[in-house]
């Protein structure tokens, strides 16, 4: 028996995938995480829930998520192409009609961007969340795919191509630069609230918003060059396992940092200015990044239970949270995990307490199956049986120390896993988005090229 993070007791399943190939178990474990995209789905608006926790809102990266995820389930045959442009059709027209507005606080956006969290039902803003820029672009980016997947002459085909295009440019990017007063002038400003105005958080330094960068530029950002710039300047370059060696890249210690961009940019042999300098693209930054984790929970400093070389994953997940302290333990709800290594002169753990994500090695799976793909099947056969695995797949997280396991699936956790898959296998998202002359005029903005 393992306590679930709902605080229900779960018993021991069979574990009918065990003794699937390689091959045949990710083909499972996507259709498992496939279906939460259905399941979570209101298909008249084409919002899909955050989270499986009754009554969660629409996470709008999520939306953005589940547009690629569709397709990939038309490709495999497990919903047809009309079902997936239903879905996709539904979430366009949806964005493209629901209020703007930079005073209702109730609006679903402003400047063409989206509030974080939006009703399932209404469209409505959530939880008094902030406009995000970030979220935002993960939406664009489904769409992005879209207009480039759904290529046939028809007429709702046609539609998705027109919506994307009108739902990319109406972005007002340049509103987006922090200004002098703020402590990251220059950058893409990560918030908005009608409330209060810009956050204090801005876009630096190495993580997730490669995308962003590389979306804004696509689509009319002036300030494109100079706010990549300011970017690039907060980069922490390091080499985490100097006796291993081999593994200095540009650290963000929570691997989804290391995936997202990844989902929509196919960054192999093409590098910006500094990756360039460093003679690296950012898919081989991001191996490095897997490959540090896996050696750090190989070594285990912190002598957390369940960490070993099969075992192991640090990302923003789920956690069992502060009612499970002890002694000098501290265990957090939903919050960023993860490690670039261990170090003296700087801090390379950015926060660890025994949690562990299965997204963490299933969204990394092209970065370096031969040691991603038998972390999930470790996983699935150690932690499966025990309720680690349900209708969904892989709950978020588990915490061997704590014998915790979450109870909830999360749609942004959920799709990075089923569109990597695919990259591996396929390279299908790939393949569509880097057709997209948006993508291909940001990359040339902010000055990528082929690595010498």
């Amino acid at each position: 028996m393992v306590l679930a993070g709902c605080g229900q007791q779960v018993t021991k399943q069979a574990l009918p995938l065990s003794h699937l190939s390689d091959e045949a178990f990710l083909d499972s474990l996507q259709y498992y995480n496939f279906k939460y995209f259905l399941g979570e789905l209101n298909p008249e608006n084409g919002l899909v829930r955050d989270r499986t926790k009754s009554g969660a809102p629409s996470s709008i990266a999520a939306v953005g998520f589940a547009i690629p995820v569709w397709a990939i389930g038309a490709e495999k045959g497990w919903i047809s192409r009309e079902e997936a442009l239903r879905y996709t059709l539904a979430a366009m027209n949806f964005f493209w009609h629901s209020p703007q507005s930079g005073t209702d606080p109730m609006a679903s956006g402003h400047k063409g961007f989206y509030y974080h969290f939006l009703n399932m039902e209404t469209g409505e803003r959530e939880w008094a969340c902030e406009l995000s820029t970030i979220d935002t672009a993960w939406l664009i980016a489904g769409m992005r795919f879209a207009a480039q997947y759904f290529d046939r002459d028809h007429a709702d085909e046609a539609r998705v191509r027109a919506l994307a295009d009108s739902l990319t440019f109406r972005i007002d990017w340049d509103w987006t630069t922090a200004g002098s007063d703020h402590r990251s002038p220059g950058a893409v400003f990560m918030g908005w609230r009608p409330e209060n105005g810009v956050g204090p958080a801005a876009w630096t330094g190495y993580n997730e918003a490669l995308y962003l960068y590389v979306l804004a530029a696509g689509s009319g950002y002036r300030d494109a060059r100079s706010a990549y710039q300011v970017w690039l300047d907060h980069y922490h370059w390091d080499e985490p396992y100097p006796e291993i060696g081999n593994l200095e890249h540009a650290l963000f210690p929570p691997l989804f940092g290391h995936q997202y961009s990844h989902m929509f940019i196919d960054f192999r042999g093409i590098g910006d200015a500094y990756m360039r300098e460093k003679g690296i693209d950012y898919f081989e930054n991001s191996r490095r990044a897997v490959l540090a984790q896996q050696e750090y929970a190989r070594r285990n400093i912190k002598g957390w239970k369940g960490y070993n070389e099969l075992i192991w994953g640090l990302t923003a997940c789920d956690g069992p949270g502060e009612k499970f302290n002890f002694d000098d333990k501290v265990f957090r709800t939903y919050s960023a995990r993860g490690t670039s290594g261990e170090g003296e002169n700087f801090k390379q753990t950015y926060f660890d307490d025994g949690t562990i994500a299965p997204t963490a090695p299933g969204a990394s799976v092209p970065f370096a199956p031969e040691v991603t793909i038998p972390t999930l099947r470790a996983m699935y056969d150690q932690y499966g049986g025990k309720g680690l695995w349900g209708k969904y797949g892989f709950y978020d997280s588990f915490n061997p120390t704590l014998d915790w396991i979450d109870g909830d699936f999360l749609g942004i956790d959920q799709g990075p896993i089923v569109i990597m898959i695919e990259n591996y296998k396929t390279g299908l998202i790939w393949k569509y988005c880097m057709k997209d002359p948006v993508i291909q005029k940001g990359l040339e903005i902010l000055d990528f090229g082929p690595l010498k």
